[in-house]
């Protein structure tokens, strides 16, 4: 009994594509896609997660698969309250026990007002106490770096909505910049260039899809292809399309653009010790984008930094989150501070 009391403390990386629940003692229990699907007319959630993003592009109407999260902060507060207490109801099996402490991951360029949305969904999903963690930190604890310790550490997390890039040091963020250009962004640019290119209007899902097996960021030994499905604009019916590696680079150009423009100015602002440190440290990716082959590769060729992408990108953000949970008392440094009693 007295187990699952102090078991209960847990830490949320509520992303933009994913929402993974770090639970305290038993690590990761759930990685499940933001999405809710709900019944337009009575309000009422009919799907959440995994089963709600098979619903994304084929529902009827009357029910709508809403991803609540845009851009990495709330974009529909009730959507997000109702798919947070449905996390934490998976994982707390024993609901009457449940008031955990909770940590929450933002990103690092979100508002006061943001924030507070953040925390009022914490707290409104049965929350005993909320704490804010910043992403580029979880980030960089999850993926092992010496936050603590005098020296520069850089990290670089693309997840879905937003891309973080974050110089810290003796436990705190020295320099830091979130641009919403992300992995939901790559996936736009290739829906965008296939419909101005042939024509064919692709899904979001099959643009995902792409992404996936086609996309990279630097030119590679072997350019596979493939066939891709969509929709022809001037027909109106079903087309397949062969579809190359390099097209895909292409028409991901300026997303990643974007993205190695932020490591840049950054680097830029940062402090000359800190810069020498990176140097011999290096830059480290997480986040799902750092799965992109060839990220590291044009980020490298671009900064001439090295660059290592993280053990396990797609949860380094929920395993250094969890770690502020498992020492809380350790970390208490890096969350940010709550000024409202509560």
């Amino acid at each position: 009994m007295a187990n699952s009391v102090i078991g209960r403390d847990m830490a949320v990386d509520l992303g933009t594509a994913n929402t993974l629940v770090y639970v305290r003692r038993r690590g990761v229990l759930l990685d499940e896609p933001s999405v809710v699907a709900i019944d337009d007319s009575t309000g009422e959630v009919l799907a959440v997660g995994h089963e709600a993003k098979r619903m994304i592009g084929r529902t009827p109407d009357g029910i709508s698969a809403i991803r609540p999260l845009k851009d990495g902060v709330i974009a529909d507060f009730d959507a997000t309250e109702q798919m947070l207490r449905f996390f934490i109801q998976r994982v707390h099996r024993r609901r009457y026990l449940a008031k955990p402490r909770m940590v929450i991951c933002v990103p690092s360029g979100i508002t006061p007002v943001e924030q507070r949305a953040v925390k009022e969904a914490g707290y409104q999903a049965g929350a005993r106490r909320v704490y804010i963690v910043e992403e580029p930190m979880a980030a960089a604890i999850g993926a092992g770096l010496p936050v603590h310790r005098a020296t520069g550490n850089m990290v670089v997390d693309v997840g879905g909505g937003t891309t973080e890039v974050a110089v810290i040091s003796l436990g705190g963020i020295v320099t830091s910049l979130s641009i919403r250009t992300a992995g939901d962004e790559l996936d736009a640019a290739i829906v965008a260039w296939m419909k101005k290119e042939h024509a064919l209007m692709l899904g979001e899902r099959t643009a995902e899809e792409v992404k996936m097996t086609l996309g990279s960021a630097w030119p590679t030994a072997q350019e596979p292809t493939a066939e891709v499905r969509g929709r022809d604009l001037v027909s109106g019916l079903p087309r397949t399309l062969e579809v190359s590696a390099a097209e895909v680079r292409q028409a991901l150009e300026e997303p990643l653009h974007a993205i190695v423009d932020a490591v840049r100015s950054t680097l830029d602002q940062t402090p000359p010790e800190l810069a020498g440190d990176i140097m011999d440290r290096g830059i480290v990716l997480t986040g799902g984008g750092a799965l992109l082959r060839g990220l590291d590769e044009r980020l490298r060729h671009e900064t001439g930094m090295p660059v290592h992408v993280a053990e396990s990108p797609l949860t380094s953000v929920a395993q250094g989150a969890g770690r502020c949970v498992e020492e809380f008392e350790a970390l208490q440094q890096v969350l940010v501070t709550d000024r409202r009693g509560r």
